[in-house]
Parts: structure tokens; C-alpha cells; sequence
């Protein structure tokens, strides 16, 4: 999702983060029913708790692999070095849309240099932001067309963050054609998008947000998306899915997620997940 990037908001959950995801382990709730998932997108960079202790509670509620995403220069370089020492993390790399019109010269090149990296399987988070005005819908629409073709260049997947932006995002895509793969990363449109986006077969990304109560309509969208398209993902730290909303989301949250998922669908979690799990492989590797 991120903002980007409120350091001292994620520094204040400290304690909180920690007892949350104990009490999600400790009732042995988070997991139980899923199968073996993984989280498509999150922010491990922006987590209190130690990588290993994170991805420990994440093995230990069905999370197989995690992509951890960068959003500027210093997190995608934190991002592929993390790759490089958890065998069950592939990183992401790009300059966010809201960090463009600071971003300083060179900056994309550092990017298209670590792009090429191996445990770098996705170029992302990239795309428009219209919510915030931290930087010129020109200057994002220019890093976003950047990112396009560095993704097509290197032959990864393009991971969209996309915000208010749903219009310019497709005809930017369209325009640019775009990459073989193309993640929508916590996915925020309608139904008709959904139609757009599966004809085009772009992949569809949900995070916790989907289980709020106020999310009927993206959970009518989330029950339209092709299950070869479908992603679910944290976002971790942020959009923490019932019933935790308002603790730090983390890895070990995605069954909340799945299970939402599962239920509009009307689908088994388990065969849901690991239908999921064969289209992470697809997209971002094998694991």
C-alpha cells in the first residue's frame, strides 16, 4: 500500500505487533484449515519484530514464501539483500509513486541495477497515486512508464500500486503495452474492472481490507476474479484484516484473508490456497 512512508506510525506498534502475532500462533487460529499459502506483497523492512522471528510465525501458519517489496532506493536495496539471506523470500524493487518527485538523480538506475538481481523477481511497487499529492501526477506517470519497460526488459512481473488512479493506470498499460505479468497489488476496483483487468490477464492482488465491513463491494469484485488470477497478499504493516484491524498486520494474518476470500467464493480454503501457491510459482518463480 504504503503512504509512503510513515516510519515513526509503524515505530509506535512496537509492543502491540509482538503480542498480536503471539496470540494468533498461540491459538493456532491463523492457519488451521488453509493449507500452505503466501503473501504476495509486504513490507518486511517496516516490521519491529526480527525477520526470522516474522517468518517463523509465518511457516508456522501455513506461510510458505513471502515477497518482500521495495518502495525507494534504501528498502529495495534492504529487500534484495533480505532475499539473498531468507530462502523464503523473493524481493520486489522500484520507487514507490508517492517518492518520485523526491527521488533523487540516478535513482532509477540503482533500480534497474539491482533489478537484475536473481531473488529480485518482481519490479514493483510502481504505479500512480491520486489520493496524496506528494508528487506531480506527471512525474509518477512518468516513473510509472520507466518501470513498465524495465519490466519488460528484464522479463518479471510488474507490481502496480495503483490509488484513485484506475483510468490513467490501463490506458498507461495500453499505451506502454504492457509487461507478460502484471499484479495489481491490493486491488481496489470494481467489477468491471475486474472484467478489464482478467481479459487483459493482469493478476488481481486482495489484502486485509477485504474483510473490513464496509468492503461489500470489493468483496463482490473479489468473487468475480478468475481463481489463475487471483493473489492475496498482507501489506504488512499496514491493512490488517478482521478481526486484528488495528494491531500491525504481519505475514502470519494471510489466512484471515484467505478464508474471506474463500467464503465469497464459495471455495474450500485449502484448494483455494494452494491454487494460489501454484500461481505464485507461476508468477515469481518456483519456490
Amino acid at each position: 500500500m504504503p503512504h509512503c512512508r510513515s516510519w515513526q506510525v509503524v515505530k509506535a506498534y512496537g509492543r502491540a505487533e509482538r503480542r498480536s502475532v503471539d496470540n494468533v500462533n498461540a491459538s493456532g487460529r491463523a492457519g488451521q484449515d488453509v493449507g500452505e499459502v503466501f503473501d504476495s506483497h509486504c513490507h518486511l523492512d517496516l516490521l519491529e519484530t526480527p525477520v526470522r522471528q516474522v517468518l517463523a510465525e509465518a511457516r508456522a501458519a501455513g506461510i510458505s514464501r513471502v515477497v518482500t517489496v521495495g518502495y525507494d532506493i534504501s528498502s529495495s536495496r534492504w529487500a534484495a539483500q533480505c532475499a539473498t539471506e531468507h530462502r523464503d523470500v523473493y524481493a520486489a524493487v522500484a520507487i514507490h509513486p508517492n517518492e518520485t518527485a523526491r527521488s533523487a538523480d540516478g535513482a532509477f538506475d540503482m533500480i534497474r541495477g539491482l533489478a537484475g538481481l536473481p531473488q529480485v523477481r518482481a519490479i514493483g511497487e510502481t504505479g500512480l497515486d491520486y489520493y496524496r499529492d506528494w508528487s506531480d501526477p506527471a512525474i509518477q506517470r512518468q516513473w510509472f512508464r520507466a518501470h513498465i519497460e524495465l519490466a519488460k526488459q528484464e522479463g518479471k512481473p510488474l507490481v502496480i500500486h495503483d490509488r484513485d488512479a484506475h483510468d490513467d493506470v490501463l490506458r498507461i498499460l495500453a499505451d506502454e503495452g504492457a509487461p507478460r505479468q502484471v499484479v495489481f497489488h491490493c486491488f481496489s476496483g470494481d467489477k468491471e474492472m475486474v472484467k478489464t483487468c482478467a481479459d487483459a490477464g493482469y493478476f488481481m492482488s486482495f489484502a486485509g481490507n477485504v474483510t473490513f465491513s464496509s468492503a461489500g463491494p470489493l468483496r463482490e469484485a473479489a468473487g468475480q476474479v478468475p481463481v489463475d488470477l487471483l493473489l492475496v497478499e498482507t501489506d504488512a504493516p499496514y491493512l490488517t484484516p478482521v478481526p486484528h484491524r488495528g494491531k500491525p498486520n504481519a505475514p502470519a494474518y494471510i489466512p484471515y484473508t484467505l478464508r474471506c476470500l474463500a467464503e465469497v467464493r464459495g471455495a474450500d480454503p485449502a484448494e483455494l490456497g494452494a491454487a494460489i501457491a501454484a500461481t505464485g510459482g507461476l508468477l515469481f518463480g518456483p519456490w
